[in-house]
């Protein structure tokens, strides 16, 4: 049974001890389509004044619910063609820490997810060509605590990163 805290720490609905509001859903869901949207602009599209906008936002950060701006860069373009999902069983004496660890040095891992049912880990690998992705897959099963990988390498992506609905807060 949930207790409503996501693994972020943030419970959904709340920001800190203040309600996400249906404004403050508003803001999120035109920062993530443009989170280049000026205080001003934002502030117009939700009725609000820039300031009140701008410490609506303020706090929608400080709280966990915004984490970053960044820019999406297509991964072929910076030589990135080749993508990969590995799961890894880990050891059962392996120290969970440094294998999460071992994984935050590799560049190559983009994404890593704690998985429910045989494998511990879920990665996901973006490399130029496929005897990088081969030298990366040697380096995991030589890493402590990792007992063996099994890898899917993606033809295509079809869609990526599609932003969730954001839901009304529910009472």
């Amino acid at each position: 049974m949930s207790n409503g805290v996501r693994a972020s720490g943030v419970t959904p609905g709340q920001l800190g001890s203040h309600s996400v509001d249906a404004i403050d859903r508003s803001l999120v869901e035109l920062l993530r389509g443009n989170a280049r949207l000026s205080y001003a602009e934002l502030a117009r599209q939700v009725g609000l004044s820039a300031p009140a906008v701008h410490e609506r936002v303020g706090k929608l950060e400080s709280g966990g619910v915004i984490r970053a701006y960044r820019a999406e860069v297509e991964p072929e373009a910076i030589g990135l063609g080749v993508t990969a999902l590995i799961g890894i069983v880990e050891d059962s004496n392996a120290d969970t820490d440094d294998v999460l660890e071992a994984f935050r040095l590799m560049p190559e891992i983009e994404s890593c997810y704690f998985m429910a049912g045989v494998e511990s880990f879920l990665l996901k690998a973006r490399v130029g060509t496929i005897a990088e992705l081969e030298q990366l897959i040697v380096r995991l099963n030589r890493t402590p605590g990792v007992a063996s990988t099994r890898t899917s390498i993606a033809l295509s992506t079809k869609w990526e990163n599609r932003p969730q609905p954001i839901e009304p807060a529910t009472s």
